[in-house]
């Protein structure tokens, strides 16, 4: 795999940003790792960091970039500070930055493919939640989408609009950011393919189980990790993310 580090400017958030970015190289003679050679532009995996993380986070902490490159998959790790990967009403408009200026982008920098059947999207706590919130607002744009840990019901969350006031401005989100009302909202059979999982000593457990009562309501089937243990740490996420990349369809 290639390692990028990418700094750029971004005309949404009118300043410069980066993005960390993992291509798979095709090699004949490093050690220890074995990839999947191919001549078509890779599937693309947007994964998205937590509250209190940036673009380095996932290499830092996993070793994502050995997993990815068993799968041959490109892995786009964007930066989006504690914006719950909206755009603020006291701050970046970074749903616009995530959903419409950063793929371009990637397409114009990155030899990645473009179609949404080779196209993913997961994330960790409020990652995950911004991941299910791009699937379910934009279902045509990929093939699946996972939640790892996932903040799945923010309305409820009077703590996390004082973590993050400049986002909602100390409201309740409204209905383009609640997962539940977008479930609702939303045409079962148009959706990607979703995978949620959360450890049962979690402070997101609860939330969890609220999506997942909401998908089984509204008849959108969810494949699901919540029964066994596991907290709000690394190496829960660490292991979940290989289950992510085994579960994704990737068809080359």
């Amino acid at each position: 795999m290639a390692l990028v580090t990418c700094h750029f400017f971004s005309d949404v958030l009118q300043v410069s940003t980066a993005m960390t970015v993992l291509l798979p190289q095709t090699t004949h003679a490093q050690i220890g790792l074995e990839g999947v050679a191919s001549d078509a532009p890779p599937p693309v995996l947007y994964l998205l960091h937590g509250l209190s993380d940036d673009e380095t986070i996932w290499t830092r902490r996993t070793s994502i970039e050995r997993y990815a490159t068993e799968r041959g998959i490109a892995v786009v790790m964007p930066r989006a500070g504690r914006s719950f990967y909206a755009d603020e009403r006291h701050g970046g408009a970074y749903w616009t930055h995530l959903t419409q200026e950063l793929p371009a982008l990637v397409s114009s920098f990155f030899r990645v493919s473009a179609r949404p059947q080779d196209t993913f999207v997961a994330g960790l706590s409020m990652g995950g939640y911004g991941a299910l919130k791009w699937a379910l607002r934009e279902p045509g744009r990929f093939a699946a989408a996972a939640a790892l840990s996932g903040a799945l019901d923010v309305v409820p969350d009077e703590n996390l609009r004082t973590l993050v006031p400049q986002v909602w401005g100390g409201q309740v989100p409204g209905p383009d950011d609640d997962l539940l009302a977008l479930l609702d909202a939303a045409d079962p059979g148009a959706l990607p393919d979703l995978f949620v999982a959360c450890g049962t000593e979690d402070f997101l457990y609860e939330g969890n189980l609220r999506f997942l009562e909401r998908a089984r309501e509204r008849g959108v089937a969810v494949r699901t990790d919540v029964e066994g243990p596991g907290s709000h740490e690394w190496g829960y996420w660490d292991a979940r993310i290989q289950d992510v990349l085994a579960w994704l369809p990737i068809t080359r």
